[in-house]
């Protein structure tokens, strides 16, 4: 915290080959949290123990929820001879002990550097007779040195298309649609399906980690919990109407694999946090049943545009800076946009060809002054740097905004992951209508909060 109240404003020196405080985690992270929706699955990291570690104590940091995998463990000799035996041992005694149904692996730095051939280790284990009859094991190659956490989620969800996805028919099933959802909160997969339930569609929705991270307490341990999208649903998703892509970096491609491999039709929208967004994602929603809204959906419309009308005096002209994952950003820049919040300074760590432009198209005339960043350099420190130059009126990001804010008394909206220094996250949904109603809720205390705060005496009110 001391050091950084050091971090100098003035002039911003453009780095390639130095990042401080990244605005981002790494793929096996987003990898093993996609494996966890999937039902009975048990995520496996092909690499040493203290990767495995990290991965899980990450996901169980943010989730106050216990996470479970296996690891490899890898040694000097595996690091140099490469983890077939490690991988075969593995594959035993989890098969053995904790009896899943999938064993979902992910590669690391370590595996992937020495070039582990993941397909084939899994072929010599199912002719050795390690992977029982009715048992899986999938893989994803994940590793940390290329792309981020969003990426794994990705490459982890597309691995699952490719060895379950199924089409038994050139007819496809009327009205049920795949939705891919991206990387969210549980309860935002839990949102996700109230509302195609709403529109009166059958869904599949994968990877769905509701009912997985956010159990209710019953005293007893089950190491596998109800949730997850099943290995049945899995193969059903070749004969779906259609998919749904919650987001091009985290969804996209396991959609567009399963349009290849089996011919569904897929579409990609922008993660559904905010009015516009909601509206993109049930107008297509509409596309499948006829083209009937049902009223509790036009209600909870409405009541997010009454609440905007109401809080606008308190928003209008203000300025925020973002960081965190590209899906992310851009809905939730779009969200500031529609009550007059500027997204004044945005940053992501995670790679990818198209958020720049997306970022154009969401600030669309009021770009000028805007800066936004992507990929190497773009880090938390250049994010200071931007603050001590020119301050904003409010942070929306990950935990790792908390010393920004007390630094600069900036209000603080925490949103994205990792979240460690709050609980509750994960039951409340931030997409939907209902989602952009909490958001704005959370923006405008944050605001009135300052208010109340620092305000001199006499201009304390009881009504604001």
């Amino acid at each position: 915290m001391t050091l950084l109240r050091h971090t100098h404003g003035g002039e911003i020196i453009e780095r390639q080959a130095l990042t401080i405080n990244p605005a981002k985690t790494c793929q096996p992270v987003g990898a093993m949290y996609a494996a966890l929706g999937l039902n009975r699955c048990l995520p496996h990291s092909h690499g040493s123990q203290g990767c495995c570690s990290y991965h899980r104590s990450a996901l169980s940091r943010h989730y106050k929820e216990p996470v479970m995998a296996g690891t490899s463990s890898f040694t000097e000799g595996s690091s140099v001879f490469g983890g077939q035996a490690n991988l075969h041992q593995a594959i035993a005694n989890i098969f053995t002990i904790y009896k899943p149904d999938v064993i979902a692996v992910h590669t690391t730095c370590l595996s992937e550097t020495i070039g582990d051939d993941i397909p084939q280790i899994a072929e010599k284990a199912a002719e050795l007779g390690l992977i029982p009859e009715g048992k899986y094991v999938i893989h994803a190659n994940t590793p940390s040195y290329v792309g981020a956490a969003p990426t794994g989620f990705a490459n982890m969800t597309t691995a699952m298309v490719k060895y379950f996805a199924e089409s038994t028919s050139p007819e496809k099933v009327p009205g049920r649609i795949n939705v891919i959802p991206g990387w969210v909160e549980p309860a935002d997969m839990r949102e996700i399906k109230r509302l195609v339930q709403l529109m009166g569609l059958e869904l599949i929705l994968f990877p769905d980690t509701s009912d997985v991270l956010d159990c209710p307490q019953t005293g007893v341990h089950e190491m596998f919990p109800k949730g997850g999208a099943t290995v049945e649903q899995l193969r059903a998703t070749g004969d779906s109407l259609a998919t749904i892509a919650l987001g091009p970096i985290c969804s996209g491609p396991a959609a567009k694999e399963l349009s290849v491999k089996c011919g569904v039709p897929q579409t990609t929208l922008p993660l559904p946090i905010g009015l516009d967004a909601t509206d993109q994602f049930i107008l297509e929603l509409r596309k499948f049943n006829g083209g009937h809204v049902p009223r509790e959906i036009t209600d909870e419309r409405g009541r997010l545009i009454d609440l905007i009308t109401d809080m606008h005096q308190y928003f209008f002209d203000k300025t925020a800076a973002l960081w965190g994952d590209p899906d992310q950003l851009v809905s939730l820049s779009q969200l500031l946009m529609t009550v007059d919040i500027l997204p004044k300074y945005v940053v992501t760590g995670t790679p990818g060809k198209k958020f720049l432009k997306r970022m154009a198209d969401v600030l669309d005339d009021r770009k000028a002054g805007v800066e936004v960043r992507q990929g190497p350099g773009a880090d938390m420190f250049l994010m200071h740097q931007w603050i001590k130059n020119e301050p904003v009126d409010l942070l929306i990001g990950n935990t790792y905004g908390k010393y920004i804010s007390r630094d600069g008394g900036i209000p603080f909206v925490r949103h994205g992951f990792p979240i460690l220094d709050r609980v509750g996250h994960q039951f409340f949904p931030t997409v939907g209508y209902r989602g952009a109603i909490r958001l704005l809720e959370q923006i405008l205390e944050a605001f009135l909060q300052r208010q109340d705060r620092e305000c001199p005496e006499e201009q304390f009110e009881l009504t604001m």
